[in-house]
């Protein structure tokens, strides 16, 4: 079993390259022509949907009726593998990513992804504040913005997440938008964050939970929606991963 793992694995990997490579001009043209990046990120999301077709991996998406054509929303997502960016890629509509500042490190992938999302330097203030700017513009420009409110994969215990941060719901409710809470059910199972990097055969889950609403709210609300999202994606996480209810026991801050 751990050998044909090893198989899928590398045939995954090598798809994931080939596929990249394939389309990387699209990406470079999206990059550097003035008002293209929006075709650049659904690029994206077609190369997400075609790579999990052809490495034989079905994604089970559910709540796609919570989203509303053209208006921008925060989604907010657990974060317990590498996995999980692309999978998000089934996300419709212009979604920009904001992910961690060594993504900007990676061959290629990392020139594409600076271009055409926003990377964070999650140790620096000053970075963190220059990311809530670029993505309020984003979503001026009607565009949504994908945040793992964890901080990165920072639990060692999925499926139990770690306390969100605030930084996702402070510029949802700056703008006005909805919070979307977005469950990744397995992907800790499909490839696990313990240095091995050996995809498992399961099939994977996305479900898209309804919109938490900020109109009216000032800053002093974060805080409650900041915990309903929690909540919301803890539950999913915990009736999907079949915990019994003693093991329900939040991660401590």
């Amino acid at each position: 079993m751990l050998l044909l793992r090893k198989i899928y694995t590398a045939y995954a990997f090598i798809l994931f390259v080939l596929t990249f490579l394939i389309l990387f001009p699209l990406f470079l043209a999206a990059s550097w022509i003035p008002g293209m990046q929006r075709y650049g990120r659904k690029v994206n999301q077609f190369w997400a949907r075609v790579y999990f077709t052809i490495i034989c991996m079905p994604v089970k998406i559910e709540g796609r009726q919570h989203i509303k054509k053209g208006q921008p929303y925060v989604f907010a997502a657990n974060h317990f593998s590498y996995l999980d960016i692309a999978m998000m890629g089934y996300i419709p509509d212009d979604v920009v990513y904001v992910g961690k500042s060594s993504i900007r490190k990676i061959p290629l992938f990392g020139y594409y992804f600076k271009k055409l999302h926003i990377a964070v330097d999650r140790q620096s203030a000053k970075s963190r504040g220059a990311v809530l700017i670029r993505a309020k513009r984003h979503i001026d420009q009607g565009s949504s913005i994908v945040i793992f409110p964890e901080g990165g994969i920072t639990t060692g215990a999925p499926p139990h997440m770690n306390r969100f941060k605030d930084g996702a719901f402070t510029m949802a409710i700056d703008k006005q938008i909805p919070v979307i809470p977005v469950t990744l059910s397995f992907n800790h199972l499909i490839l696990p964050d313990d240095g091995k990097l050996t995809l498992n055969f399961k099939r994977g889950k996305l479900v898209i939970h309804p919109p938490i609403e900020t109109k009216g709210l000032a800053s002093a609300d974060t805080p409650n929606i900041r915990e309903k999202c929690y909540e919301v994606i803890q539950q999913q996480l915990w009736a999907d991963n079949g915990l019994a209810e003693e093991d329900k026991t939040p991660l401590e801050l």
